[in-house]
């Protein structure tokens, strides 16, 4: 259900008395004087969790993703449900886990029709726009590239950007020539001759300022720091006295995206719309270390593993006025979170069973629980790959035995403990393998490697599993 009222004229059929009935269910939640908050999500792709300032990087300054750390909360236990791209949005556009519906893996090739997030579920931006809130979607979908998977088919009102997991920074040649992954306004491809992390920057302040007078939901999900490494010369010379070729262009990339952000963030504030703003930023998994430098910190492992390095992000959430300013909150979190959390800022309403994850607004408003927990565990499927966290303990099982780290002590996962704790070792099998038992297959096939070699491996793999590794 589409609203075409701005804000004001919102306001004034509060006003009006019996016009209320018109307003979208959401907004009239806010019915009697307070405002609806507009919405910002912004994900970062293949950001290693050790790269922003605020999370101890010296190197690149970072000071605007930092802010929305110091003006809110940073998540130091925060995960996403995969450790690639295309999967790790599925959940975080449904609040579930994306196992549950067979989005396992990343889509095929732009010529695979089949391949795109299952029409069955619904995304965040469809129930927020049943909430009377216009949505936009800036930057990367890879959710689908056949004309039901887009964005415009799933609840998003504008689209620009493209439709695939990657693209170069820098686009030449005509529109056409790209096919599916040309940069597109809506379902029309269109030129673009800027620097892409700048075009996506213009495009999102733009949204902003045309939304301004309405309750908005605008998902800016970059394409950096994902490969290729490509910058434009005013950013690498911020980086000049980097002299790894490949490092010095991660910086700037980097630097590109934060500049981004201080854009966006400049716009809420021009526009009088910062207190009644929340905003998200999270990374969609770990860094590929080897590929474009991008560093995980401590932790163990990279994109592509359940290990820390893959599913342990920079996650964080600013709301002015609503969550207190420079918290750091150690609970384990998830972006299957966000979806659930944005919804019930906006005053919408969803089905009880609609969403794996939890509201995350009772835990971290001011008065919140400080105590309480939003997950008694948190999982992980990906291929022959899965763990599980439970409090401190993390299972995870990647074809050679069982491996038992307790992350409070061990962050970067060294010391497998599950020798020393079988006890342990076969309680988290077991809720694992129930969580497991209710998973769907996977509607298609991972896609990096041939099929044979896949099928050994797994087999292989499952063999492997049934005793512990030793103690080490």
């Amino acid at each position: 259900m589409k609203h075409d009222f701005t804000r004001r004229e919102f306001l004034a059929l509060i006003g009006a008395g019996s016009a209320a009935l018109a307003i979208p269910q959401g907004l009239r939640a806010f019915a009697q004087g307070a405002r609806p908050p507009h919405l910002v999500l912004s994900v970062a792709d293949a950001l290693g969790r050790g790269e922003l300032g605020c999370q101890g990087n010296k190197q690149i300054p970072t000071p605007n993703i930092d802010s929305i750390a110091s003006g809110g909360v940073r998540f130091t236990n925060g995960y996403v449900s995969c450790p690639v791209c295309s999967p790790t949005r599925a959940g975080l556009m449904t609040g579930r886990y994306q196992q549950r519906f067979g989005h396992e893996f990343n889509p095929g090739p732009a010529a695979a029709a089949p391949f795109g997030l299952p029409l069955s579920q619904t995304t965040i931006a469809q129930r927020l726009k049943d909430a009377g809130y216009v949505t936009g979607i800036v930057v990367k979908w890879h959710l689908g590239n056949t004309e039901k998977f887009r964005p415009l088919q799933r609840g998003f009102d504008e689209f620009f950007g493209f439709l695939g997991g990657a693209h170069q920074y820098f686009v030449t040649g005509a529109p056409a020539a790209a096919g599916n992954n040309a940069i597109m306004r809506g379902n029309k491809a269109v030129e673009e001759k800027e620097y892409l992390t700048d075009a996506f920057s213009r495009e999102a302040t733009a949204f902003i300022e045309k939304h301004k007078k309405e309750p908005f939901f605008l998902y800016l999900p970059f394409n950096a720091v994902h490969s290729p490494l490509q910058a434009p010369k005013k950013y690498l010379d911020r980086f000049a006295s980097i002299k790894d070729e490949k490092r010095q262009k991660f910086a700037a990339m980097l630097s590109a995206m934060d500049d981004a952000v201080g854009a966006v963030l400049k716009a809420l504030r021009d526009n009088g719309l910062e207190e009644n703003t929340l905003v998200v930023f999270h990374s969609d998994n770990g860094g590929p270390t080897a590929s474009t430098t991008s560093s995980n910190g401590p932790l163990r492992g990279f994109k592509g593993q359940v290990l820390e390095g893959g599913v342990r992000v920079a996650y964080m959430m600013q709301w002015k006025g609503t969550i207190p300013p420079g918290t750091v909150d150690a609970r384990p979190v998830i972006q299957l979170d966000i979806a659930p959390t944005l919804l019930a800022a906006a005053g919408g309403k969803a089905p009880a069973d609609a969403f794996d994850g939890a509201n995350l607004l009772p835990y971290v408003k001011s008065g919140g629980d400080s105590k309480g927990k939003p997950h008694e565990a948190l999982y992980w499927r990906f291929g022959d790959q899965d763990a599980i966290r439970k409090g401190d303990w993390k299972l995870v099982r990647m074809g050679t035995g069982p491996e038992l780290y307790n992350l409070a002590d061990d962050i970067g996962e060294k010391t497998n403990l599950a020798g020393k704790n079988p006890e342990k070792v076969k309680e988290l099998q077991a809720d694992l393998e129930k969580w497991e038992s209710k998973l769907a297959q996977p509607l298609w096939k991972r896609q990096t490697q041939p099929k044979a070699a896949r099928r050994t491996k797994a087999a292989a793999n499952r063999a492997k599993r049934a005793a512990p590794a030793p103690a080490k």
